[in-house]
């Protein structure tokens, strides 16, 4: 049985994208350079900037949280001080990230039913006149909310601070300028809306930034600057590549151009998400966040009250059914989750709603339509 993942990563792939990992390549082979080259370049245009413009693109090996902490572990010095906008676990990570790098650091918190307010980060850089850099997640997928990017990047150059925002889970799947929303560091992975497979992060970084950290890194494995420097040299990683999700990466890519670009695949996204809304709320389900805050990444749904649900059970018929949803990250209320990301279409989305309906009919659960 095919199973279609409805998660925030890894995703459902396509078919091609698989098979472009059959075959395979030395590390120090034409083809893998100039993959790894390929993929660069494009990561600068979707993002809407360029090397000309003074943006590089660092491939770093391991899943999304490695590309953040690379960037935490090497862009903040010794002497700078990292504002942590959090309103959801992955905030929160990288508050850990700091606290382990023994980085000068402060936290800003938001509640996870809000987004983070631009006007509150200004309101905070004014009474803290020591902060640096700030840091900020662009789709919070603890929730399923988007966070004003473009708000709290104009807040940020009017303070002169350095801007890095994990897109891990919106970059290809929201239209995005990064020179636009004044964003110094950009964060995502090879598993999510470009849609490839586990292996590698990417950081799409503003020149000049990326520099400054030369020599301040914390770590051997993480440094950024190295890692930039290294493939810059010679195209090449500085240890071990993965060479397989690199070439899936590729042939996503061209994927996602033949599609019609982000703005196509946002659309795709955004109509799984009217067909889940739709249907989910046909069968009585609750949303947690307020819609005019919820991105089309991702969604969380309150559990029935009914006593006969039990979420494992639920998910396991699910599963059993060939759809993998996603349990809950939130701190104090039980929920759980269900992405519109990756190959999966609005007919992948209605038989979803199909098999819910069954699994509740045949559970015996009761759920008010209001």
């Amino acid at each position: 049985m095919r199973k279609l993942l409805f998660t925030p990563g890894p995703l459902t792939t396509s078919k091609a994208t698989k098979e472009a990992m059959l075959e395979d390549v030395g590390s120090r082979d034409f083809e893998f350079i100039n993959a790894v080259k390929e993929i660069r370049n494009s990561l600068l245009n979707l993002a809407g900037v360029s090397q000309a413009a003074g943006y590089e693109t660092v491939l770093m090996q391991g899943s999304g949280t490695f590309g953040v902490e690379s960037v935490i572990s090497s862009a903040v010095g010794p002497n700078d001080v990292l504002l942590i906008l959090i309103n959801g676990a992955y905030g929160e990570r990288i508050l850990k990230m700091a606290s382990i790098h023994n980085l000068k650091h402060i936290a800003l918190r938001f509640p996870e039913s809000n987004i983070v307010s631009a006007e509150e980060t200004e309101s905070f850089l004014k009474a803290h006149p020591e902060i640096t850099h700030v840091a900020c997640i662009h789709s919070e997928t603890t929730t399923g909310s988007i966070n004003p990017i473009s708000a709290i990047g104009a807040v940020c150059k009017k303070h002169n601070k350095v801007f890095i925002v994990d897109a891990m889970s919106s970059f290809g799947g929201v239209q995005f300028n990064m020179k636009e929303s004044q964003v110094d560091f950009l964060l995502s992975s090879s598993n999510k809306c470009i849609e490839g497979v586990p292996g590698f992060a990417f950081a799409i970084c503003k020149k000049t930034e990326l520099e400054k950290a030369k020599g301040q890194a914390r770590s051997l494995s993480l440094d950024l600057y190295d890692q930039w420097l290294g493939l810059e040299t010679n195209g090449q990683f500085r240890f071990t590549p993965p060479t397989l999700s690199i070439l899936a990466f590729r042939q996503a890519l061209k994927e996602l151009m033949v599609e019609g670009g982000v703005a196509a695949r946002e659309k795709r996204y955004k109509t799984n998400k009217k067909y889940l809304d739709a249907g989910m709320a046909e069968l009585g389900f609750k949303q947690y966040l307020a819609p005019e805050i919820q991105s089309h990444i991702i969604t969380s749904f309150l559990y029935p009250k009914d006593p006969n649900f039990n979420f494992e059970k639920f998910y396991q018929k699910l599963n059993d059914r060939g759809f993998v949803i996603y349990p809950g990250k939130l701190g104090k209320i039980d929920a759980f989750r269900i992405g519109n990301i990756g190959q999966i279409f609005p007919e992948d989305i209605k038989a979803l709603i199909g098999g819910i309906r069954e699994v509740l009919e045949q559970e015996r659960i009761a759920i008010p339509v209001a």
